[in-house]
């Protein structure tokens, strides 16, 4: 058994190749193998965002607090609200942050395949995020 008590890990920035605006992460957890699922809580300041991506075993999002989106490519954008939970399939391309005006919170949670847990893509442009 481990536990990982609040505040007992740093939060860090999001890395601009892979993110528009101001997004910070802060790690839950990271399941030692043979186990391969880790999660995260990941905070999108308004306008904030993911790049295109996509994950080999899919991707869990749980929407904690605020207001956001999530588009699926050639998919419409969907707004998110807390307590909405979000399944994304394996290899879709998609992207997911806050809304314009509004930041948002979501636990992310992924399982790695050989190691990766995502394939990032090009950035999501302006007129993307606009719809």
């Amino acid at each position: 058994m481990d536990i990982k008590r609040n505040g007992s890990q740093p939060s860090g920035k999001a890395s601009a190749e892979r993110f528009t605006g101001p997004v910070r992460v802060d790690a839950l957890f990271d399941s030692p193998a043979p186990a391969r699922a880790s999660g995260a809580s990941v905070t999108f300041e308004p306008g904030a965002r993911t790049a295109w991506h996509s994950h080999p075993l899919g991707q869990t999002l749980i929407i904690t607090a605020g207001c956001g989106r999530v588009q699926r490519w050639d998919g419409p954008i969907e707004e998110l609200r807390p307590g909405d939970v979000v399944w994304i399939p394996p290899g879709e391309k998609h992207w997911h942050g806050a809304a314009p005006t509004t930041a948002m919170t979501h636990i992310a949670i992924v399982e790695k395949l050989d190691g990766k847990s995502a394939d990032w893509m090009e950035q999501v442009s302006d007129e993307q995020y606009q719809g």
